[in-house]
Formats: structure tokens, C-alpha cells, sequence
């Protein structure tokens, strides 16, 4: 099994008031020095079997079609190590 990671973010130029908001908080909370702050989402994918060019291409796919709104959000795909559970 492996896991396949979509990082969604807002494009640079399109306006992000979450990630505002919290920026303009964090020197009332005590975190000086962070003077730009932008949230999105991720969207983890546990995929049955080995994660090839093909499968790749159905999550890039997916993530075009459904997972990210492609006029104001970018998004990457990427495959992660999933480590073992003990038992």
C-alpha cells in the first residue's frame, strides 16, 4: 500500500483572508519574525497496489477535475513512504 499526498494551495495572486487573518494574529500570540502566512489543503490517497505512471496520472486527474478548483488553486502530487504498523 502507498500513499499519494495532493498539497492544494490558493494561486499567488488570488487573495488568501484565512491565511491573513493568521498571520496578523501570531504577533498578539507571541510569534514575531513570520510575515507571510497562506493555507490550503492536503488530501491523503491510501492506494491499493504499487503506484505507477498510470496511476499517478488518474490522482493528477482527479485533482484537476475534483479535488482543486484549477482557476484559483495550484496543487502538486507526490507519493509518500508508508511505514509499517508493528503488531
Amino acid at each position: 500500500m502507498a500513499r499519494v499526498v495532493v498539497d492544494v494551495m490558493l494561486k499567488p495572486e488570488i487573495l488568501d483572508p484565512q491565511g491573513q487573518a493568521v498571520q496578523r494574529a501570531l504577533p498578539r500570540l507571541g510569534f514575531e519574525g513570520i510575515s507571510d502566512v497562506r493555507q490550503g489543503k492536503r488530501f491523503e490517497l491510501e492506494v491499493d497496489g504499487p503506484v505507477d505512471e498510470a496511476t499517478l496520472g488518474r490522482i493528477h486527474d482527479l485533482a484537476e477535475s475534483f479535488l482543486a478548483n484549477t482557476v484559483i488553486e495550484d496543487f502538486t502530487v507526490k507519493v509518500e513512504e508508508v511505514a509499517e504498523a508493528v503488531k
